[in-house]
């Protein structure tokens, strides 16, 4: 693992507190989110830490928000979905209704995932994410930091350079945990019902609603309708 790297991190990091405060981490709980997560919770302890439970996790996502807790002893916030919402949702397209079309389960990410984050940054001046340029086609254009207009603030992505292996060395030298889906070949996990394992050389992403076309496969937390990264 490059310590040049890490350093970069570490320095945007400190850029973002100092430029933005506040500034708020969105922990997916991903294996580049637990390299922010170890990184956050050392050098920047004061970048709030938030996570979103949209009712359909794995059992093991659960498990590691435990282990965050008990590993760095830092809060980290968990937003819901509003319980109106997603009984309207089910009683119109049934429990399991985003199977059905496209349009659907963005109606379902946008409940579950979409307006939990717009409160959980509410009051905030920057978000923080682990996006990195090569997980999927819909990322390549991102940036180290940019103005996000749709959630009307300054977005960082300290791993957008970095490479899944570097992931990986970084999370086996720091013992960070991680995931345990990750070792049954899930690399990107999401909704239980919208997530599966991936066959070696498959795109890291392809077992994310895998029953759509690669091109469009983005929830709305980070490429939403009114506007991309520019």
């Amino acid at each position: 693992m490059s310590a040049q790297k890490v350093e970069q991190v570490k320095a945007l990091l400190a850029a973002a507190v100092r430029d933005f405060s506040p500034v708020a981490f969105a922990n997916s709980l991903g294996a580049e989110d637990m390299v922010l997560t170890d990184l956050i919770a050392k050098y920047q302890p004061d970048i709030e830490m938030f996570s979103l439970d949209t009712g359909r996790l794995p059992q093991e996502t659960y498990d590691l928000m435990q282990a965050v807790r008990a590993r760095y002893g830092a809060p980290l916030k968990v937003y819901f979905p509003a319980a109106p919402s997603v009984e309207a949702y089910i009683e119109k397209n049934g429990v399991n209704g985003f199977y059905d079309s496209v349009e659907n389960r963005k109606a379902c990410c946008y409940i579950r995932k979409v307006e939990p984050l717009k409160r959980a940054l509410l009051g905030k001046k920057a978000w923080i994410t682990g996006m990195r340029r090569d997980q999927a086609v819909t990322r390549g254009s991102l940036e180290l930091s940019a103005f996000d207009a749709d959630q009307g603030m300054q977005k960082f992505n300290p791993l957008l350079d970095w490479t899944n292996e570097e992931v990986w060395a970084y999370i086996k030298q720091h013992d960070v945990p991680y995931n345990k889906l990750h070792d049954r070949f899930y690399p990107s996990i999401g909704c239980a019902p919208c997530t599966r394992s991936v066959t070696p050389g498959e795109d890291i992403r392809s077992g994310r609603w895998w029953w759509e076309n690669a091109d469009g496969k983005e929830c709305g937390l980070h490429v939403g309708n009114a506007s991309q990264l520019k």
